[in-house]
């Protein structure tokens, strides 16, 4: 069934949106009828791809529509086929995992095709790094970014690369607020690197892999059809936001959390109190801006119109598989989910965790410079 909170949920009025609040309306469903939620994705029968798996995090996609998923505890990548156990494909060398720190997110180069390289990004004993690798032989790892501060928390990890072609990471502070606004440290921000590693020359601060700044923990980045950069952000004990990402910007963390008129400080475009949030992944499809929840369990649909303008959150999967890690926007337009109850701090049925498959009925174009477009040309190493 589609299920809509009832939790005051702050949309703010930045230029993006308006102030709303998400009234309940659970909505039983037509048996004979196929009960599209928001963002059109039946979210009642979703196909189970994987089992078994512990902590899944970071989940991108071969050419084939295979997907490689990293499992943060263990280290290690596996391939999930439909129809086929999931297979261990890398043990990554170096992953020392405790708390929220392990193998963290995982991105396949946009030109796979050609360049092969699959990167990850992890905690060691020391550092937090990001590598590249080739599946022909994972042992052998290329370090693209390193000497980052680790913690038992607040770690972010997410990487992705966006439309420009470009690497971006979202880097938690570490548990030291000072680091989100000191630009010396690359803790607390977003970075944007080239996929060797180099510094871009467009990027805001000149010879810094810093994008934005004044983030407390990042573990979400996704693109709008128009370029446009979403990031999710886990706050304290107050609010959890969404921003607007631009190049430069300082989202005020520690300062601020949440809400804020401080003209130094971007304001976040939308807020949830961390027991409905605790947000990690991020997607786009269809118009929608997909949350995946841990704390709250359960998936945050936000629409959002052509020109940047966000509407109602809603609610989906509220309680029904737990944890909610990563969500991702598949070559053939479904969504796929991975849950997080084996992360010491959920409660596990025997089958998870899991990978759970959403589809709309129709398959759709991917979105440019993301899921699907491994076939393009390399950029340059």
């Amino acid at each position: 069934m589609r299920l809509r909170a009832i939790l005051a949920v702050a949309v703010l009025a930045t230029g993006l949106g308006t102030a709303v609040n998400a009234e309940a309306d659970v909505q039983p469903t037509n048996r004979s009828v196929v009960a599209l939620g928001a963002g059109g994705f039946d979210f009642s029968n979703p196909e189970v791809l994987a089992t078994g798996l512990e902590a899944p995090w970071g989940l991108d996609f071969l050419p084939d529509g295979s997907a490689l998923v990293a499992q943060r505890d263990r280290g290690t990548v596996v391939r999930v086929r439909p129809g086929l156990p999931p297979v261990q494909v890398a043990q990554i060398p170096g992953v020392v995992a405790g708390g929220e720190a392990g193998l963290l997110g995982l991105a396949v180069s946009p030109g796979y095709r050609l360049d092969r390289w699959v990167y990850v990004c992890f905690t060691t004993a020391s550092d937090i790094r990001i590598t590249r690798f080739r599946l022909s032989t994972p042992q052998t790892q290329q370090v693209i970014l390193s000497g980052l501060a680790r913690a038992s928390v607040h770690d972010g990890g997410r990487i992705a690369f966006g439309p420009d072609g470009l690497l971006y990471a979202g880097i938690g502070d570490a548990g030291v607020t000072a680091n989100a606004q000191n630009l010396a440290s690359r803790n607390g921000k977003i970075l944007r690197i080239r996929p060797n590693g180099a510094i871009p020359a467009g990027n805001p601060f000149p010879g810094s892999p810093v994008y934005s700044y004044g983030h407390r923990n990042v573990q979400g980045l996704a693109w709008d059809p128009r370029g446009r950069l979403f990031a999710s952000e886990f706050g304290q004990n107050t609010w959890d936001e969404v921003n607007v990402i631009v190049p430069g910007g300082n989202y005020g963390w520690p300062i601020v959390e949440g809400p804020s008129t401080d003209p130094r400080f971007r304001a976040p475009v939308v807020v949830w109190a961390p027991a409905q949030a605790s947000p990690s992944g991020a997607a786009f499809a269809n118009g929608t801006l997909f949350v995946v929840a841990l704390r709250g369990t359960r998936l945050w649909t936000v629409p959002v119109s052509a020109s940047g303008q966000v509407g109602t959150p809603v609610a989906e999967l509220v309680g029904v598989y737990g944890r909610l890690r990563t969500v991702v926007r598949a070559p053939d337009g479904s969504l796929w989910v991975a849950t997080n109850n084996r992360d010491g701090r959920g409660t596990p049925v025997p089958a998870d965790d899991r990978i759970l498959r959403f589809t709309t009925g129709e398959q759709q174009p991917p979105p440019a410079g993301r899921v699907g477009s491994h076939d393009a040309d390399p950029a340059q190493p």
